[in-house]
């Protein structure tokens, strides 16, 4: 009979090896759902974000459309998907168009490159080689074709293996701005939700962090982002209206350098000296001022569109952002950017909480013993 009889440690072992069943079997359907959402997690998590950062604009849109919630979440829509569209349009227009009227120029025989002004020798370290390269081409091209042939074939591979992870990019952006237009719609029950998981998690703390993992998507979204986006776009504006080459990509460079909070002028100040070697003085300047405008633009934007500084620092969006966009490409650019910042802060947070509750029972101890 006592052999029969549970003791005490058999059931505290049957009573560990349950909950080592159950977490197992949990963490497996967890893991499982991660696996099978992993190549929308960045689409997701993007649509989110519009949607936190938006969600006052939409709020006072649908109170001027008189609280017409369909109707808001639409026109939301519609507008998303013009700012996404109408940039993307433009830009790779652009390239598609200037790689098309060089194929066939160059078929018929009638590509002719002018000679490059005088000038080009005096530019920085590269300008000699520039002047040669450039005279070649515009004496004789099918020749400097023939003769670089390698180096051409490399550089159109990498610009249309580009514009192909552009395409991408703005199809995901598409399907974010929907998904964000369907989460706005449904935003109260989404909001109850998301206090759930952070209740579970962090307890009394959950409210506090939850209001700060919003702000901090808030103001990396508008003061960081949106700015880096605007001058990305009003930047390739100016290069499509002069007939700069690939004008999308250079965009695209100038918006990877603003979110490292790096003066667009980089990118730009290039694309002034191609174009003050092509075009008539006027056009140029004009691009000129256009340009400088553009890269200084950023002290205006900010007081308006940024209410309070950044929490995280630069280092941590731009490592945020490169690290988001080799995983995820341009998407993953904005997204790595906004959930770095968000860890950076809920960290910091934490520590800060700790280091506060270590003070306080210190302190608590040392009035007892007084």
């Amino acid at each position: 009979g006592k052999f029969m009889t549970q003791t005490p440690g058999s059931s505290h072992v049957r009573m560990a090896i349950d909950i080592a069943i159950s977490l197992a079997l949990v963490s497996l359907v967890m893991v499982w759902c991660l696996q099978i959402l992993r190549p929308f997690a960045s689409v997701i998590i993007w649509a989110a974000v519009i949607s936190i950062s938006l969600y006052k604009p939409f709020l006072l849109l649908r109170g001027y459309l008189g609280g017409r919630q369909k109707l808001a979440v639409a026109l939301f829509a519609a507008l998303g998907l013009a700012t996404v569209l109408v940039p993307a349009w433009l830009f790779v227009g652009s390239v598609v168009e200037t790689g098309a009227q060089f194929s066939a120029n160059l078929e018929s025989g009638e590509f002719h490159i002018a000679p490059p002004n005088e000038s080009v020798k005096d530019w920085p370290v590269v300008g000699e080689k520039v002047f040669v390269q450039w005279s070649e081409a515009a004496e004789n091209f099918s020749g400097w074709l023939e003769d670089n042939n390698q180096t051409v074939k490399a550089v159109t591979t990498a610009l249309f293996s580009k514009l192909a992870g552009v395409g991408v990019g703005v199809l995901q952006f598409v399907i974010s701005i929907l998904i964000a237009a369907a989460m706005l719609a449904n935003a109260e029950g989404i909001a109850a939700g998301m206090r759930r998981p952070f209740n579970r998690l962090m307890g009394d703390k959950a409210d506090e962090m939850l209001t700060l993992t919003v702000s901090t998507v808030r103001s990396v979204t508008v003061g960081v982002l949106g700015i880096a986006f605007i001058q990305a776009v009003l930047g390739g504006l100016g290069m499509v209206v002069v007939g700069v080459p690939a004008a999308g990509v250079w965009a695209l460079f100038i918006l990877i350098l603003a979110i490292a909070q790096l003066p667009p002028l980089l990118v730009l100040l290039p694309a002034i000296i191609y174009v003050f070697s092509i075009e008539s003085g006027t056009t140029a300047t004009l691009f000129a001022i256009w340009s400088i405008a553009v890269s200084f633009s950023d002290a205006v934007l900010k007081p308006l569109l940024l209410g309070r500084g950044v929490e995280a620092p630069m280092l941590v969006i731009l490592l945020g952002a490169i690290g988001g966009m080799i995983m995820s490409g341009i998407v993953g650019l904005f997204v790595g950017a906004v959930v770095l910042a968000i860890g950076y802060t809920l960290m910091e947070a934490w520590l800060r909480s700790g280091e506060t509750e270590a003070v306080d029972d210190q302190e608590e101890s040392l009035s007892a013993e007084g």
